[in-house]
């Protein structure tokens, strides 16, 4: 392929830590199909896969040991384009373009499967037991989601609204558990944002908390019918309310908790922006597979994806003006990148992309 092969990875009890390998060029055995990685995001939402990585499986996906790398090693999931370079099977062609869950390397081997207009999905023997949804690869001409000149926006927001909008429709899909009142942690942060969006005017008020220092920007998003400072969390309305914890912060959990008491419906964990994580302590955490699982078997796949491109599109119009996209190159990018979100060095109304 005239290509070098290269895995970036980070240890799994220090996430700062981060080496840099080379491999030999793969080469697909019958069945298999070589995608070449070209462009990726990196959010707070992969630094969550991997302070989870343990606990829901996501060093799973990608293990490090075929790459030359121990078990102390893990390659974090990230969201993003890649280029089909060679095939040996019948329906994926050399040079078609997806969309999908792809390791911080320059190449990726897949066993296709499930192949159709839309995309292929991914038959390793290895992620047979994970969950489907980050198995699948989406040709970007079966996907009503895409367009070229967006393609920024979908590796950086996609993943993070297609929670967002699974989590909006469960809360609607279940009368929102009774509360009149829903108290959003990490407002500022894009999934929370997202899913704001698709609620607002939907029933309950949204109430959104966040840092000081990013008030003002999530007050200017317009989704919200209030934001507050976590420091003013006792402020928040004597209401059957329901808590949307997208922080993870045990202190702000605790103190929800107390200030609502009884008024607390339901806590549901859907991520976490801080590393030091107590998802749970919640009555639940959010799984969005679940329910997209769901509503596959009720509308059925063409109307899901019908939905979701029709949401996603009017988000992406949103936003699209409200986020400063900084482009790196190469492996030496994607390090510096990794380690400016691990940091929280990354505004809210940025996002990084690395050009591999």
């Amino acid at each position: 392929m005239g290509l070098s092969h290269w895995t970036f990875a980070v240890a799994r009890d220090d996430l700062a830590k981060t080496t840099l390998v080379s491999g030999d060029l793969p080469s697909p055995a019958e069945g298999e199909v070589v995608l070449r990685v070209d462009r990726v995001g990196l959010t707070a939402n992969n630094i969550t896969y991997a302070v989870l990585g343990d606990a829901m499986r996501y060093w799973e996906f990608f293990p490090p040991g075929p790459r030359g790398l121990d078990p102390s090693w893990g390659l974090p999931p990230l969201w993003g384009f890649a280029d089909v370079v060679a095939s040996n099977i019948h329906g994926v062609i050399e040079g078609q373009r997806v969309y999908g869950y792809l390791p911080p390397a320059a190449f990726l081997v897949v066993r296709a499967d499930r192949i159709d207009k839309t995309g292929f999905h991914d038959a390793s023997a290895h992620r047979a037991t994970l969950p489907s949804p980050y198995n699948s690869y989406r040709t970007t001409t079966g996907d009503p989601a895409y367009r070229h000149d967006r393609e920024d926006l979908l590796i950086l927001l996609r993943p993070l609204f297609f929670t967002s909008f699974m989590l909006a429709d469960y809360l609607i899909d279940n009368a929102f558990f009774g509360a009149s009142v829903l108290a959003v942690s990490s407002a500022s942060s894009k999934t929370a944002f997202a899913a704001a969006m698709e609620l607002h005017g939907r029933g309950p008020r949204l109430v959104g908390l966040t840092s000081p220092a990013n008030v003002e920007f999530t007050r200017s998003l317009g989704c919200y019918d209030a934001v507050l400072p976590y420091s003013e969390v006792a402020s928040l309305e004597a209401a059957p309310s329901l808590y949307l914890d997208f922080a993870g912060t045990p202190a702000l959990r605790a103190e929800v908790r107390d200030h609502l008491g009884s008024r607390l419906v339901r806590d549901v964990a859907v991520g976490l922006t801080n590393q030091t994580s107590n998802i749970a302590a919640a009555d639940e955490l959010f799984f969005a597979p679940n329910q997209m699982r769901k509503r596959r078997q009720d509308w059925g796949r063409d109307e899901l994806d019908h939905r979701f491109a029709d949401a996603w599109h009017r988000f992406a119009s949103f936003v699209a003006a409200r986020l400063e996209i900084q482009v790196g190159a190469g492996p030496d990018a994607l390090r510096d990148a990794w380690l400016d979100v691990l940091a929280g060095r990354v505004p809210p109304s940025a996002g990084r992309i690395i050009q591999l």
